[in-house]
């Protein structure tokens, strides 16, 4: 059970972390020092390696999750905390494949194309649905600890 808390604790640190990150700290620099096109391609770049990052962490937080959860009895033996939890996780996953899949695939493909102001509407996008998952991701970590406050 430990070995699968830590995997679940390393996953959402490199998750959640990246985002607050990448939303308070590197997105106010880029803007403050890069001109578009220069923060367009350097936000192209840091997505394709934090995104690599979010599948491994996406994967680790859900086995070990169902994998605590199957060794706690089950959904019907766990309280809400961790229904709460698994909820709000999978709404995080598929938030994180549409920025993937949808976001991320159009700023990829106008940065290769320059089309700057095209790229800048796809990043936007980006910003918006990771910065809800950022807020969604804060919360889980609340409802976790303090539900692990009530055994």
């Amino acid at each position: 059970m430990k070995s699968l808390l830590m995997a679940h604790v390393l996953g959402v640190t490199v998750w959640v972390g990246g985002m607050f990150f990448a939303y308070m700290a590197l997105r106010p620099a880029s803007v403050e020092l890069l001109e578009t096109p220069e923060r367009l391609i350097l936000w192209n770049g840091v997505l394709r390696r934090f995104l690599s990052w979010v599948w491994v962490a996406v994967l680790l937080i859900l086995v070990s999750g169902l994998g605590m959860i199957m060794m706690l009895g089950g959904f019907a033996k766990v309280r809400w905390p961790i229904h709460t939890m698994f909820a709000l996780g999978v709404i995080m996953m598929l938030i994180f494949g549409h920025i993937y899949f949808a976001g991320y695939a159009r700023l990829k493909r106008y940065v290769a194309g320059r089309e700057w102001p095209a790229a800048g509407k796809a990043l936007i996008q980006v910003r918006m649905l990771v910065g809800m998952n950022l807020i969604i991701g804060l919360l889980t970590i609340v409802i976790a600890t303090l539900g692990s406050m009530h055994h």
